[in-house]
């Protein structure tokens, strides 16, 4: 939640820069806010640093419990 003392604050500021510096200020704002977003990891990856960790039995038995547990919809559940 933003302090409206703060939001005042800035909006101050803002008002006294041209738009090309305030353009500046949004992309900074903008990565601050993505530096705490975690980061994924490629699928290739992930795949590739698990392939031949499981039996092929480990593997069928996975399949299953997907296909059973979740593959299903339960509509009285909305």
């Amino acid at each position: 939640m933003l302090d409206p003392v703060l939001e005042r604050q800035i909006l101050d500021e803002l008002r006294r820069l041209d738009a090309d510096q305030q353009r500046r200020v949004l992309d900074f704002a903008r990565e601050l806010s993505e530096a705490d977003r975690p980061r994924g990891v490629p699928a290739e990856r992930v795949f590739r640093a698990a392939a031949g960790l499981f039996s092929k039995e480990e593997v069928d038995e996975m399949m299953k419990a997907i296909e059973e547990e979740c593959e299903r919809i339960d509509y009285d559940e909305w």
